[in-house]
């Protein structure tokens, strides 16, 4: 008893699943629909159905040929191209040219009524994604004859690389994959009449639908429940549906707009609509698009709402929506901004003339282009003398320069300098340090008008011939220095030679600690009080620590420029 239930339950999953379940390709042996070798065809055609004509069979392959009529002008067929409907016209005989010579074709036309058989056909046929697909071939069981051979296009379905079976004239396909499924199949039979041998051909048209589910109600992408669209009076406006449905066999789909007067939905009305539109469709889904025109929206239209209302046969849902009208654009937003704008764009434009000569000054003092050529003198050093400055300058020797040291180097040698000349004589000026520095200890070739210039020219002229020499103008600046008219042209010479680029630098050095006040107070050239604002500067001011005289030291080292005169070209 429990062997008789073992051996039922393996059976029975093969009798549930038929040919596909037994994993075969069940093809009729003794017809292949594409003779071979045979110079002489008789095929039959309904009328009003597709057909294809037959391709020649070569070895593992087919020919493609092209069939002509023979009795008469008419259309030629070549074999394997898009299957025509067939017509009465099309009966006749036909013939191709192969490399074995001359093929003959004898095509008819009947029509359906003469067929003999009533039994009811299905000539489209829907398959179902991932099912078993069953096709029939039309009017099968009118003849007495059972074999069927079975061409998808003009491909034998024997030669198909997927598993596939014909059963009682049946083809399955096992199972059913998809879009590449779709095509016309074509059946073939053998018919004999008065000796001669007919091959029957039918076609059914076959369409693949997705996985046959439950079927489901619609789903509106768009709008979301409740939703608020903003509108403008008098404008144009369109109200929108995006809805997706489940794939049907029988596609009952619809969707539609309705008015709720006073957003009562019990009193609505329907509104006139736009053929949907389909849009991007979802997998195992299909969407459309209906929508509803609003001409010249007005004040009434925001009393109502809106119903999108989409129904198939497993139910329906909605959405209601609203209209609101967009807020105006306020005066400042319209007028104001551009005003402000340009008002901001003139206050610019006047604040950049204004600044035009503080920024010309800027820009020249930090960016420096071209080649001046060579200069006799490094540096033209513009001060102004004491009385105990000349008297404390004779005496003084000049000791070769040391050449160039390291910002470190340079710092600790300028303060043992400091400290030594400064501690024993602390009158020393520091125009005489900064000259013994600058030449003795780092190598610059300086000018100075009382030493190198020749006396007795015009002074102007004397100047700036020596700005026009040098690679840079230093003036060492202090209350003496402003009140002075000489050392105040020889600074606006130099600040004139700078807008005109002929001198590459212009560097200022405090040595008092409130220059703003000196600047305000003092009678300076109106070009010269605004340059003082921007131009480069450093401040060595008495009584200041250590640090912060090193740090003037490093600094003024970074600002000299980057070449120097060699002594013994000039000597």
């Amino acid at each position: 008893m429990q062997t008789g239930h073992i051996l039922f339950f393996f059976m029975f999953p093969i009798v549930l699943e038929g040919c596909c379940g037994r994993n075969q390709k069940k093809v009729s042996a003794g017809l292949t629909g594409l003779q071979q070798d045979v110079t002489h065809q008789h095929y039959r055609a309904v009328e009003g159905e597709s057909f294809m004509m037959p391709c020649i069979k070569s070895g593992d392959g087919y020919i493609k040929v092209l069939w002509s009529r023979t009795e008469n002008e008419g259309p030629s067929f070549s074999c394997g191209r898009v299957p025509f409907v067939a017509e009465a016209k099309h009966t006749g005989k036909y013939k191709c040219l192969t490399s074995g010579g001359e093929l003959f074709l004898h095509l008819e036309v009947v029509e359906k009524s003469r067929i003999g058989c009533f039994q009811p056909e299905k000539s489209d046929i829907e398959l179902y994604m991932g099912s078993t697909g069953e096709i029939p071939c039309p009017a099968h069981n009118c003849t007495n004859n059972s074999d069927v051979a079975w061409y998808k296009g003009n491909i034998s379905v024997s030669e198909l690389s997927r598993e596939t079976c014909v059963e009682n004239g049946h083809f399955h396909l096992c199972p059913v994959k998809g879009k590449v499924d779709e095509d016309v199949y074509f059946c073939d039979r053998k018919v004999i009449e008065r000796g001669v041998t007919w091959t029957f051909r039918r076609a059914v048209n076959v369409n693949v639908l997705p996985n046959r589910t439950t079927p489901k109600p619609p789903n509106i992408i768009y709008p979301d429940a409740n939703r608020t669209e903003k509108v403008e009076l008098d404008q144009y406006h369109r109200l929108t549906c995006d809805v997706c449905f489940q794939y049907e066999k029988n596609i009952s789909a619809k969707v539609q707009w309705y008015l709720n007067h006073g957003g009562n939905t019990k009193r609505r009305t329907l509104l006139d609509m736009e053929s949907p539109l389909p849009t991007q469709p979802i997998p195992q889904e299909y969407c459309i698009r209906q929508s509803h025109i609003i001409k010249t929206v007005t004040s009434q239209h925001l009393n109502h709402t809106y119903t999108c209302f989409a129904s198939n046969t497993a139910g329906n849902v909605s959405v209601t929506l609203k209209l609101e009208e967009r807020g105006k654009v306020k005066w400042p937003s319209r007028v104001g901004y551009p005003i402000a704008f340009l008002l901001l764009a003139a206050g610019m434009a006047i604040i950049l003339h204004m600044k035009s000569l503080e920024l010309q000054i800027m820009y020249r003092s930090h960016f420096q282009f071209g080649n001046h050529g060579e200069k006799p003198f490094d540096v033209l050093l513009s001060h102004v003398w004491s009385a105990t400055s000349a008297e404390m300058e004779t005496g003084w020797t000049l000791s070769s320069p040391s050449g160039p040291e390291t910002d470190k180097e340079a710092c600790q040698q300028c303060m043992d300098l400091t400290n030594t000349e400064l501690g024993e004589a602390n009158q020393r000026p520091r125009v005489m340090l900064l000259h013994q520095v600058l030449e003795e200890q780092w190598g610059y070739r300086l000018c100075l008008l009382d030493r190198d210039v020749v006396p007795g020219g015009a002074y102007a002229n004397d100047v700036v011939g020596a700005i026009q020499r040098s690679q840079m103008l230093i003036c060492l600046l202090s209350a003496d220095y402003l009140c002075n008219s000489n050392a105040l042209f020889v600074l606006e010479s130099g600040i004139q030679a700078l807008l005109q680029k002929s001198t590459p630098k212009l560097l200022l050095i405090w040595t008092c600690r409130d220059s703003a006040t000196l600047i305000q107070e003092a009678p300076l050239p109106s070009l010269v009080q605004r340059a003082l604002k921007v131009l480069p500067s450093l401040n060595w001011a008495t009584g200041k620590p250590t640090r912060a005289s090193c740090d003037f030291w490093r600094s003024l080292k970074k600002a000299m420029p980057n070449h120097r005169v060699k002594l013994e070209s000039i000597l």
